[in-house]
Protein backbone atom coordinates (compact mmCIF):
# COMPACT_ATOMS: atom_id res chain seq x y z
CA UNK A 1 0.00 0.00 0.00
CA UNK A 2 1.23 3.56 -0.97
CA UNK A 3 0.77 6.10 1.72
CA UNK A 4 1.51 9.94 1.26
CA UNK A 5 2.40 11.89 4.50
CA UNK A 6 2.45 15.48 3.27
CA UNK A 7 3.11 17.89 6.20
CA UNK A 8 1.98 21.35 4.93
CA UNK A 9 3.93 24.02 6.56
CA UNK A 10 3.52 27.93 6.74
CA UNK A 11 6.95 27.94 4.88
CA UNK A 12 7.06 24.73 2.81
CA UNK A 13 4.92 21.41 2.05
CA UNK A 14 7.12 18.35 3.10
CA UNK A 15 6.05 14.61 1.42
CA UNK A 16 7.00 11.53 2.32
CA UNK A 17 5.46 8.53 0.48
CA UNK A 18 5.48 5.06 2.34
CA UNK A 19 5.28 2.17 0.55
CA UNK A 20 4.81 -0.83 2.96
CA UNK A 21 6.33 0.89 6.20
CA UNK A 22 9.20 2.02 3.99
CA UNK A 23 10.04 5.32 3.07
CA UNK A 24 10.24 5.33 -1.05
CA UNK A 25 10.03 9.37 -1.34
CA UNK A 26 10.81 12.14 0.35
CA UNK A 27 10.54 15.74 -1.55
CA UNK A 28 9.63 19.14 -0.19
CA UNK A 29 8.19 22.61 -2.17
CA UNK A 30 7.63 26.10 -1.12
CA UNK A 31 4.01 26.70 0.00
CA UNK A 32 3.25 29.88 -1.67
CA UNK A 33 0.48 31.09 -2.39
CA UNK A 34 -1.37 28.09 -3.25
CA UNK A 35 -0.50 25.40 -1.37
CA UNK A 36 -3.51 23.43 -2.41
CA UNK A 37 -1.80 23.24 -5.69
CA UNK A 38 1.64 22.28 -4.70
CA UNK A 39 -0.37 19.30 -2.02
CA UNK A 40 -2.47 18.48 -5.89
CA UNK A 41 0.81 18.16 -7.64
CA UNK A 42 2.28 15.93 -5.31
CA UNK A 43 -1.17 13.85 -5.28
CA UNK A 44 -1.00 13.71 -9.18
CA UNK A 45 2.25 12.55 -9.01
CA UNK A 46 2.88 9.73 -6.48
CA UNK A 47 -0.97 8.33 -7.24
CA UNK A 48 -1.38 6.97 -3.68
CA UNK A 49 -3.88 4.53 -1.76
CA UNK A 50 -3.80 6.38 1.20
CA UNK A 51 -3.33 10.46 2.22
CA UNK A 52 -2.47 11.58 5.97
CA UNK A 53 -2.03 15.57 6.39
CA UNK A 54 -0.49 17.43 9.08
CA UNK A 55 0.87 20.74 9.46
CA UNK A 56 -0.35 24.08 9.78
CA UNK A 57 -2.50 23.76 5.99
CA UNK A 58 -3.73 20.40 7.18
CA UNK A 59 -7.58 21.27 7.65
CA UNK A 60 -7.59 23.48 4.51
CA UNK A 61 -6.52 20.39 2.53
CA UNK A 62 -9.07 18.06 4.24
CA UNK A 63 -11.08 20.51 2.83
CA UNK A 64 -10.90 20.46 -0.47
CA UNK A 65 -9.72 16.97 -1.05
CA UNK A 66 -11.63 13.71 -0.72
CA UNK A 67 -10.70 10.89 2.23
CA UNK A 68 -7.83 12.63 3.37
CA UNK A 69 -6.95 12.10 6.87
CA UNK A 70 -5.91 14.42 9.59
CA UNK A 71 -3.27 14.53 12.62
CA UNK A 72 -1.56 16.99 14.94
CA UNK A 73 1.85 18.05 14.12
CA UNK A 74 2.99 16.98 17.79
CA UNK A 75 1.51 13.84 17.34
CA UNK A 76 2.97 13.24 13.55
CA UNK A 77 6.66 14.33 14.97
CA UNK A 78 6.60 11.86 17.91
CA UNK A 79 5.70 9.26 15.60
CA UNK A 80 8.38 10.16 12.97
CA UNK A 81 10.93 10.39 15.66
CA UNK A 82 10.23 6.79 17.31
CA UNK A 83 10.49 5.44 13.58
CA UNK A 84 13.69 7.46 13.01
CA UNK A 85 15.56 6.84 15.99
CA UNK A 86 14.11 4.65 18.63
CA UNK A 87 16.35 6.50 21.37
CA UNK A 88 15.17 9.94 20.62
CA UNK A 89 13.26 11.51 24.27
CA UNK A 90 12.95 14.96 22.88
CA UNK A 91 12.44 16.55 19.61
CA UNK A 92 13.11 20.36 19.29
CA UNK A 93 10.99 21.54 15.21
CA UNK A 94 11.54 25.09 15.09
CA UNK A 95 8.59 26.00 11.93
CA UNK A 96 8.32 28.94 9.66
CA UNK A 97 5.59 30.01 12.21
CA UNK A 98 6.17 28.61 15.60
CA UNK A 99 8.76 26.55 17.68
CA UNK A 100 7.59 23.33 19.84
CA UNK A 101 9.31 21.38 22.01
CA UNK A 102 8.08 17.66 22.43
CA UNK A 103 8.52 15.25 25.33
CA UNK A 104 8.97 11.97 24.34
CA UNK A 105 8.76 8.25 26.60
CA UNK A 106 10.82 5.53 26.49
CA UNK A 107 7.08 4.24 24.48
CA UNK A 108 7.88 7.48 21.88
CA UNK A 109 4.48 8.14 23.50
CA UNK A 110 4.09 12.13 24.08
CA UNK A 111 4.55 13.38 27.67
CA UNK A 112 4.39 16.73 27.38
CA UNK A 113 4.92 19.69 25.29
CA UNK A 114 5.34 23.33 24.90
CA UNK A 115 4.92 25.72 21.88
CA UNK A 116 5.31 29.39 21.31
CA UNK A 117 2.59 30.51 18.32
CA UNK A 118 1.53 33.69 19.16
CA UNK A 119 4.65 36.25 17.41
CA UNK A 120 7.57 34.95 15.08
CA UNK A 121 10.10 35.39 18.01
CA UNK A 122 12.16 32.42 18.17
CA UNK A 123 10.89 30.67 14.83
CA UNK A 124 11.96 29.99 11.33
CA UNK A 125 10.16 32.95 9.76
CA UNK A 126 12.67 35.45 12.58
CA UNK A 127 15.68 33.95 11.45
CA UNK A 128 14.50 34.04 7.33
CA UNK A 129 13.86 38.42 8.11
CA UNK A 130 17.46 38.44 10.09
CA UNK A 131 19.29 37.07 7.54
CA UNK A 132 17.72 38.74 4.48
CA UNK A 133 18.51 41.67 6.52
CA UNK A 134 22.00 40.68 6.74
CA UNK A 135 22.29 40.11 3.04
CA UNK A 136 22.83 36.20 3.15
CA UNK A 137 20.22 33.46 1.79
CA UNK A 138 19.11 30.46 4.57
CA UNK A 139 21.45 28.35 1.83
CA UNK A 140 24.34 30.40 2.79
CA UNK A 141 23.76 30.41 6.48
CA UNK A 142 23.49 26.52 6.41
CA UNK A 143 27.05 25.87 4.96
CA UNK A 144 28.17 29.15 6.54
CA UNK A 145 31.30 28.39 9.03
CA UNK A 146 31.93 31.30 11.34
CA UNK A 147 34.74 30.68 14.13
CA UNK A 148 34.64 30.91 17.39
CA UNK A 149 31.26 31.07 19.46
CA UNK A 150 32.10 33.97 21.69
CA UNK A 151 29.40 36.55 21.42
CA UNK A 152 30.67 40.18 20.55
CA UNK A 153 27.33 41.71 20.21
CA UNK A 154 24.10 40.95 21.58
CA UNK A 155 20.16 40.97 19.72
CA UNK A 156 18.34 42.54 23.33
CA UNK A 157 14.76 42.39 21.61
CA UNK A 158 12.98 39.04 20.56
CA UNK A 159 10.43 41.03 18.33
CA UNK A 160 11.17 40.50 14.92
CA UNK A 161 10.51 44.45 14.38
CA UNK A 162 13.01 45.63 16.91
CA UNK A 163 15.45 42.70 16.51
CA UNK A 164 15.66 43.91 12.26
CA UNK A 165 15.79 47.43 13.41
CA UNK A 166 18.64 46.68 15.99
CA UNK A 167 20.12 45.06 13.26
CA UNK A 168 19.88 47.61 10.49
CA UNK A 169 21.48 49.99 13.55
CA UNK A 170 24.29 47.35 13.92
CA UNK A 171 24.78 47.36 9.97
CA UNK A 172 25.21 51.17 9.70
CA UNK A 173 27.74 51.48 12.28
CA UNK A 174 29.85 49.43 10.42
CA UNK A 175 29.87 45.96 12.77
CA UNK A 176 31.04 42.68 11.55
CA UNK A 177 28.13 40.91 9.68
CA UNK A 178 29.27 37.53 10.94
CA UNK A 179 29.26 38.68 14.47
CA UNK A 180 25.45 39.61 14.02
CA UNK A 181 24.31 36.57 12.51
CA UNK A 182 25.83 34.72 15.25
CA UNK A 183 24.01 37.10 18.09
CA UNK A 184 20.99 36.48 15.63
CA UNK A 185 21.45 32.76 16.30
CA UNK A 186 22.17 32.86 20.02
CA UNK A 187 18.88 34.91 20.48
CA UNK A 188 17.01 32.21 18.88
CA UNK A 189 19.09 29.39 20.60
CA UNK A 190 18.85 30.85 23.99
CA UNK A 191 14.71 31.31 23.45
CA UNK A 192 14.03 28.08 22.25
CA UNK A 193 16.29 26.49 25.62
CA UNK A 194 13.77 28.48 28.05
CA UNK A 195 10.92 26.89 26.26
CA UNK A 196 12.79 23.52 26.66
CA UNK A 197 14.08 23.97 29.95
CA UNK A 198 10.13 23.09 30.84
CA UNK A 199 9.62 19.96 30.07
CA UNK A 200 11.01 16.83 30.91
CA UNK A 201 14.15 17.62 28.82
CA UNK A 202 16.37 14.23 28.40
CA UNK A 203 18.79 12.45 25.74
CA UNK A 204 18.37 12.42 23.08
CA UNK A 205 17.38 14.96 21.86
CA UNK A 206 16.79 15.91 18.23
CA UNK A 207 16.32 18.85 15.84
CA UNK A 208 13.72 18.49 13.51
CA UNK A 209 12.06 20.90 10.79
CA UNK A 210 13.83 23.34 7.87
CA UNK A 211 16.10 24.62 11.08
CA UNK A 212 17.48 20.81 11.53
CA UNK A 213 20.82 21.53 8.69
CA UNK A 214 21.60 25.08 10.34
CA UNK A 215 25.28 24.12 12.45
CA UNK A 216 25.15 27.37 14.28
CA UNK A 217 22.23 26.87 15.09
CA UNK A 218 22.90 23.16 16.54
CA UNK A 219 25.79 24.44 18.21
CA UNK A 220 23.91 27.43 20.22
CA UNK A 221 21.38 25.06 21.31
CA UNK A 222 23.55 22.45 22.59
CA UNK A 223 25.24 25.26 25.08
CA UNK A 224 21.93 26.63 26.01
CA UNK A 225 20.15 23.31 26.83
CA UNK A 226 23.40 21.50 28.05
CA UNK A 227 23.34 18.33 26.22
CA UNK A 228 23.97 16.80 22.34
CA UNK A 229 21.48 17.71 19.52
CA UNK A 230 21.19 14.57 17.18
CA UNK A 231 20.00 15.13 13.24
CA UNK A 232 19.14 13.02 10.85
CA UNK A 233 19.21 13.57 7.38
CA UNK A 234 15.69 13.41 7.23
CA UNK A 235 15.04 15.73 9.83
CA UNK A 236 13.03 18.13 7.87
CA UNK A 237 10.87 15.37 6.95
CA UNK A 238 9.81 14.09 10.05
CA UNK A 239 5.94 15.24 10.45
CA UNK A 240 5.71 13.92 6.95
CA UNK A 241 7.37 10.80 7.59
CA UNK A 242 5.35 10.44 10.96
CA UNK A 243 1.65 11.39 9.22
CA UNK A 244 2.82 8.40 6.44
CA UNK A 245 3.35 5.87 9.67
CA UNK A 246 0.26 7.25 11.10
CA UNK A 247 -1.51 6.00 7.78
CA UNK A 248 0.10 2.73 7.15
CA UNK A 249 -1.19 1.25 10.76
Amino acid sequence: MLVLGLDIGSTYIKCALLQDGYIVGLEKTETSYDPLEKCKSFIKTYQPDKIIATGYGRHLVKENFNNIEVITEIKAFSIGAKFINPRVRTIIDIGGQDTKVIALSEEGKIIKFEMNDKCSAGTGRFLEIMVKTLGYSLEEVTSLSIEGKDLKVKINSMCTVFAESEVISMIAKGMDRKEILKAVHFAIAHRVAGMAKRIPLKDEVMLAGGCAGNQLLKTFLEKEINKNIVISSVSPFLGAIGAALYGST
